[in-house]
């Protein structure tokens, strides 16, 4: 067992699980939710983190502040915690409360944005709502996951490279499309590798990034109502978009089979399953961003799933019923 003396320092990094005959061909998921943060978004945090102490920009009165939908909040908030930093993340209402309560056990401040910025949605508005707390206070420093290098750097050195350590024979790689930070690290190490490997982008319906029509969205984590600066379309050789319904049942499938995953695995999940249903794979890798635990009081809560998707949503592909 490791010895750490900080909680980023812990981060499961080699753990798949064999999907194969759950959802149809040959399908491995790397798990990135085993860490003390408890999703795939610690390795952005601390890369960025590290970046901004390298160049001393970060000083005793200095306030790291980010827009998160959750993830990247906390991993961010327990990092600032142990690092001695202030931090105020910039969240909306779709966040979990999970996520919320974890940040502010940090010490964090959280900011909960309650309005939506027009076609921008949500995430426009937490983007207003970072911009007006810099332009007040110059000891205010976004690191702005959505524009720095640093986020899609950090998979470029290390989910990437696992990836293809553990399966040089891939197929075909599903990452999920948030930030697109863990998208094109992978994305562009399996391009400057010359891997052929084909990757698949999978975003939510009603998500912008790859110019769909913007539409209602209520699972924090993958897709956007603003397109990131980091991405680069020329990485990817696919798109496919998933509605949340089948996200959603996707997710409760598996936790009958003892798995919780959250919401943005059961999206990139049944993306994987459409894509290879239609097209087959020797070898795929889906990427798991974080564990269910966090989504205990949305998508694994049948009252909280009726009120929002109507009853039907409850009935799972293979005939299961919803579960309390």
């Amino acid at each position: 067992m490791p010895v750490i003396s900080a909680p980023q320092e812990f981060n499961v990094d080699d753990l798949y699980v064999d999907l194969s005959g759950v959802l149809g061909g040959t399908l491995f998921l790397k798990c990135e939710g085993l860490n003390l943060a408890g999703s795939v978004k610690l390795k952005a945090a601390a890369a960025m983190i590290g970046a901004v102490e390298e160049l001393g920009l970060v000083g005793p009165d200095t306030t790291i502040v980010e827009s998160s939908s959750g993830n990247l909040g906390v991993a961010l908030s327990m990092i600032a915690a142990n690092r001695g930093h202030r931090f105020v993340c910039v969240t909306d209402i779709r966040c979990n409360p999970a996520a919320v309560r974890l940040m502010r056990a940090f010490g964090a401040r959280v900011d909960v944005v309650d309005t939506e910025a027009g076609d921008r949605g949500y995430l426009g508005a937490r983007l207003d709502h970072v911009r007006a707390m810099c332009a007040a206070d110059d000891n205010c420093l976004w690191l702005n996951q959505y524009a720095n290098p640093d986020n899609w750097r950090a998979h470029y050195r290390t989910t990437g490279p696992e990836i293809l350590r553990r399966f040089p024979e891939v197929d075909v790689l599903f990452v999920g499309a948030g930030t697109t930070g863990t998208l094109m690290g992978c994305a562009r190490y399996f391009h400057d590798q010359g891997h052929p490997a084909t990757v698949v982008a999978v975003d939510a319906a009603g998500s912008v990034t790859f110019g769909d029509t913007p539409g209602r969205r209520l699972i924090p984590g993958l897709g956007a109502g603003v397109r990131p600066e980091i991405l680069e379309p020329s990485y990817v050789d696919e798109v496919v978009h998933v509605a949340e319904p089948d996200a959603i049942r996707v997710c409760r499938d598996l936790a009958a089979r003892g798995f919780l995953f959250g919401g943005s695995t059961g999206t990139v999940l049944a993306g994987a399953a459409g894509w290879l249903a239609a097209n087959g794979a020797r070898t795929a890798v889906a990427v798991s961003p974080d564990l269910g635990e966090r989504y205990l009081d949305s998508i694994y809560d049948d009252d909280w799933l009726a009120a929002n998707y109507g009853p039907e949503v409850l009935a799972a592909p293979n005939g299961r019923a919803g579960h309390r």
